[in-house]
């Protein structure tokens, strides 16, 4: 113990006096460090927000949009959903608690008094906030009776609400929706802005009879179907079951493309991770690159040392030091040194990260996996790189290095 403990005395001592070798050392493996810790993080942000987007989106839940990119290539329109699907899926699957149809009538004028914003519209059914689990937090939700006399009455988000109405309580007040005098029943819950910095809180909510026939002058077609189902965990198969039934009902025959498309909480997951990979394959290459040139940079910097402190150990050989004793002075001096730049490079990384996320709102979660990974592969660069300079130093015969 008492070797261990003056070897390690030693490479302290030889790290603090050899401080131009230690600088360089430091900041080269900081460097690819840095870029490892983001890339953990990144991983990590991505899958975190992925699932937190999925609980959002609701894990039993999936939706069905109109049209697709391949049928209006081929001439088809885009809205391809009707009522009578809606009607017709809830009679087919009896595991789908809750169908309920959608309809955009996008960014509307709306006004309050002097004040005017620019909001997305809704249209729905009185489930709508069962569906998306989006509670009503103040006021109440619409009816299916304001739903069959096609009432003038909405749920307003949160953005909307401030921009709108600002510290004033919403509910009952009248907002203007393009020409369309509206009464606010009820507002919704908070959600926070989306993954590219949009609000998902601006939008208004109003009864799918109210914005088909009096924004759209529809009265059959709607943009868009949310199922959700009582069996979770049969929710592959379900979509699959979906997609063959809505294919049958539309009339589409063997070969051509889909006039929908479904998504499910799979999708989301896919989504977000391959937004993510491109940033992490870049930062992996450039992580990696840099901590070979860490590694390079530190075998070559050893080397030099080994051969400017022969006569250093030579004479340490003399007194009774073993070959032992200085292969783990040195390494643990290359330990040492990366060890640092191990920590400086994570620093760099949760500094980089806040930058990152400030810059492009991408996702970004610290865990002990980023702290741990980049200080096992900064010991790793020390050991791997440290090994052939330490090897060397040790196998110096006493009387040629003192000479030396």
């Amino acid at each position: 113990m008492d070797r261990l403990l003056d070897t390690l005395s030693q490479a302290l001592t030889a790290v603090r006096a050899f401080k131009l070798r230690t600088f360089f050392c430091v900041v080269s493996v900081a460097i690819g460090i840095s870029a490892i810790t983001i890339i953990v993080a990144a991983t990590e942000g991505a899958y975190k927000r992925a699932f937190d987007i999925v609980d959002t989106f609701g894990p039993d839940s999936i939706m069905i949009a109109s049209g697709s990119d391949e049928a209006r290539a081929t001439g088809q329109r885009e809205k391809t959903l009707t009522l009578d699907d809606v009607t017709r899926i809830r009679a087919q699957f009896s595991t789908a608690y809750l169908v309920t149809p959608m309809t955009a009538a996008g960014m509307q004028t709306v006004s309050y008094g002097n004040n005017r914003y620019s909001s997305m519209v809704t249209g729905s059914t009185a489930d709508y906030s069962r569906t998306w689990s989006w509670p009503v937090v103040e006021g109440s939700d619409f009816t299916e009776e304001d739903i069959r006399r096609l009432a003038n009455v909405a749920l307003i988000g949160h953005e909307t609400m401030i921009q709108l109405f600002g510290e004033e309580d919403p509910v009952g007040k009248y907002i203007t929706v393009g020409s369309l005098p509206v009464q606010i029943v009820g507002v919704l819950l908070e959600r926070g802005s989306t993954i590219g910095g949009g609000h998902i809180d601006d939008r208004i909510v109003m009864p799918i009879t109210t914005v088909m026939k009096k924004l759209q002058n529809e009265e059959k077609y709607v943009n868009g179907i949310r199922v959700r189902f009582e069996d979770q965990e049969n929710l592959e198969s379900r979509v699959e079951e979906l997609k063959f039934f809505l294919r049958d009902i539309h009339g589409i025959p063997p070969g051509q493309p889909d006039d929908f498309r479904i998504f499910s909480p799979k999708d989301i997951v896919k989504f977000l991770v391959a937004i993510t990979g491109s940033l992490v394959a870049f930062l992996g290459v450039v992580g990696v690159i840099s901590l070979v040139v860490a590694g390079f940079v530190l075998a070559n910097l050893f080397l030099l040392s080994v051969r400017e402190r022969s006569r250093e150990i030579g004479i340490r050989r003399s007194f009774g030091a073993r070959r032992r004793d200085i292969l783990l002075q040195f390494l643990a001096e290359a330990v040492i040194v990366t060890t640092l730049g191990g920590l400086i490079g994570y620093g760099l990384g949760i500094v980089a990260a806040e930058l990152l996320q400030f810059a492009a709102e991408f996702p970004i979660h610290f865990t002990w996996k980023a702290f741990a990974v980049g200080l096992v592969l900064s010991w790793l660069v020390g050991v791997g790189f440290g090994l052939q300079p330490a090897s060397r130093a040790a196998n110096l015969k006493p009387i040629e290095a003192i000479r030396g």
